[in-house]
């Protein structure tokens, strides 16, 4: 019998292939998982619900389900945390709130229904910005999780998928979940040096999960590397059909000259030191691998951004929620989600379906522009992540959540898909990720991108090394 893989280091086509051949168990990976949280949970804080009992029994079933001779899909056995915003059963759901949420909202939708049909082993309910308005990570109910990037300061996770990206450097999941609206996974991937993906929304039903922006919001996975990624798009993917070993397959020929790559120099405007470079960097190594890499640029998104700084589409569509649906859990908001709620008193129906308008007709526009691209490319997060202890007031979470999600709410906007890689380290020493933008309904070609600049540039701990307070 082989020897078992390295947990912190593996691919998850490698444990999936042991928990198969018998040389690791799920229960094994549990426990390391749980070992994991033991050690390091305290400090980083991922996790809103942890049940390592829970845990234990769905690592024990997959395992009983294996010696059966029973493989029900690719995730069987491997631990998967899930943000919680997006119900589980048996989980009390939150959504960043001071108290649960109701019964009805604790289910199980489609994307955890798909997980735990394969005995996928959910991990726990890692923590979101309260119903996930916002990107730096804050809760000033439960406190946001720290970026394991940095020993010495509390620097934000991002969010609103906040504690996701941190439950992987921890050890304690080797998939998460999260949702993205205006850059909630690959903002969280990007600073905890991880890989994230946000499938064209529609393509991941939002069943299940509560709403921020419904005509936005997506689920979204986030992985260690690139080669993750594409695995746990593949097993939860209603289009692939978990069929993992078929989509890896045509993967595993693709290379990097293979794809027509657009530099577009909008998204390395205001970068904080560092950032630009290591994606430009990154870039040159791809070039000289036979990328065929050339300017490129895209409309309205200037446009795109400053109709964000009024609100956007989140400004109707959640106000529409909290006010009617959530009304009883309006006087507990966090001071950083109530300031972007205040605007919404004197917001009417007639301007929301004006500005959906809008935002089709720039979308289309950026389509139609999109000219023979196959991926438009750029930094992800312009600037560094802050201390906590920089955002704590309302006024300055808003000033740093505008530059934050700057790159990554375009994408959503303009109705594309998009993955983030990360590239290496930035002048503070925080993860920099390169976003792969691709037109609406390319997931896969985002994801064969980003996989064919993972094999140019080496996965994310080859390139960036361990977090100091990570595995």
């Amino acid at each position: 019998m082989t020897s078992a893989p390295d947990l912190a280091t593996a691919s998850l086509v490698d444990i999936a292939s042991a928990l198969r051949s018998g040389s690791q168990t799920a229960i094994g990976i549990a426990e390391w998982a749980i070992d994991n949280h033991d050690q390091r949970g305290e400090a980083l804080h991922a996790y809103k619900t942890w049940m390592p009992d829970k845990v234990r029994g769905e690592a024990a079933a997959a395992d009983a389900t294996f010696a059966a001779g029973i493989d029900l899909g690719p995730l069987q056995g491997i631990p998967v945390s899930i943000k919680d915003l997006v119900g589980v059963a048996g989980y009390p759901i939150f959504a960043g709130c001071p108290r649960e949420l109701p019964e009805s909202w604790a289910v199980d939708g489609p994307i955890v229904g798909a997980i735990r049909q394969q005995l996928g082993v959910i991990s726990g309910k890692t923590h979101t910005v309260q119903f996930a308005f916002g990107g730096m990570g804050a809760n000033r109910h439960w406190g946001p999780p720290r970026n394991p990037w940095d020993a010495n300061d509390h620097r934000s996770p991002a969010g609103s998928s906040s504690g996701a990206g941190v439950s992987l450097c921890e050890g304690s999941a080797l998939l998460a979940i999260g949702t993205d609206t205006a850059g909630s996974v690959r903002m969280p991937a990007t600073v905890t040096g991880n890989a994230g993906m946000r499938p064209t929304p529609g393509r991941w039903s939002i069943d299940g999960i509560v709403p921020l922006v419904p005509s936005l919001d997506t689920p979204g996975p986030i992985a260690r590397s690139a080669v993750d990624l594409a695995f746990g798009f593949a097993a939860i993917d209603p289009v692939l059909g978990g069929d993992v070993p078929g989509f890896l397959g045509v993967l595993a020929d693709v290379d990097i000259s293979d794809f027509r790559i657009g530099v577009c120099d909008w998204y390395f405007e205001n970068c904080d030191p560092g950032v630009a470079e290591r994606v430009h960097e990154a870039l040159a190594e791809l070039e000289k691998a036979g990328a065929r890499v050339s300017s490129a640029t895209l409309p309205h998104l200037d446009d795109v951004v400053a109709l964000n700084e009024e609100g956007g589409l989140h400004i109707g569509e959640f106000s529409s929620f909290i006010n009617n649906e959530m009304r009883d859990y309006k006087d507990d908001l966090d001071p950083a989600v109530a300031i972007r709620l205040a605007a919404a008193e004197n917001y009417t129906a007639a301007e929301h379906l004006r500005r959906v308008r809008v935002v089709d007709r720039m979308a289309a526009a950026a389509d139609a522009e999109f000219g023979p691209f196959d991926a438009i490319v750029g930094p992800t997060i312009p600037i560094t992540p802050p201390k906590m202890s920089d955002i704590a007031t309302p006024e300055t979470h808003l000033a740093a959540n505008s530059m934050f999600v700057q790159n990554t709410v375009t994408v959503s906007l303009l109705h594309q898909c998009a993955a983030t890689l990360p590239v290496g380290l930035d002048a503070a020493g925080m993860p920099v990720g390169m976003q792969i933008v691709c037109r609406g309904d390319a997931d896969e070609t985002a994801l064969g991108v980003a996989l064919a600049c993972e094999r140019v540039l080496g996965r994310s701990r080859d390139r960036l090394g361990s977090a100091p307070m990570g595995i």
